[in-house]
Order: structure tokens, then sequence, then C-alpha cells
């Protein structure tokens, strides 16, 4: 058994919900930019009618201006969900 002091981790329930709701919004945020990305390649390719891009137009905003609701109600950012992976740079586009 070491000597080491035992850590407590200091829990405050405010700031817990917040921190759930970045993280899940964060994931949310990486699996939207990975459909655009590829919505955008099968466009790109011609594999789609116009029928087809113009609803996967609609639902990519819908999805990104819920997703501007939620941050807003959580007081996050854009800035919040982008996770810095160090020498990796940050985890979300840019663009």
């Amino acid at each position: 058994m070491s000597d080491e002091p035992v850590r407590r981790v200091e829990l405050d329930p405010e700031t817990v919900g917040r921190d759930l709701a970045s993280l899940v919004l964060t994931v949310v945020e990486l699996l939207r930019q990975l459909m655009e990305r590829q919505a955008l390649r099968r466009i790109d390719q011609g594999d789609l009618d116009e029928d087809q891009v113009e609803r996967l137009g609609l639902t990519l905003m819908a999805l990104e201006e819920r997703m501007a609701e939620l941050r807003e109600h959580f007081g996050l950012t854009p800035e919040d969900l982008n996770l810095d992976l160090g020498p990796l740079g940050p985890l979300l586009s840019t663009e």
C-alpha cells in the first residue's frame, strides 16, 4: 500500500451536468461533421439525385440548428466542444 494521500474528486452537481452535456454534444458534433463530409463526397461523386441532395441538405441544416440550440441551453460555445488532442491538434474541424 502506498503512502500517497488519497485524492478525492470534488463534484458539483451543476458542473457535472454541464460537463456531461459538453461531452455528449462533442460526440454528436463529431458525428455531424463526419456525416456532412460523407454527404459532400456522395454529392461530388454524383451518387445522389436532386431530391436526395435537397433532403440531405435540409436534414444537416436542421441538425446544425438543433446543436446550436443545445449549446445555448447548456451555456456552451463551439470552442467548448473542440477538445485539444495535443500533438494531433483539435478534435473538431473549424472549417
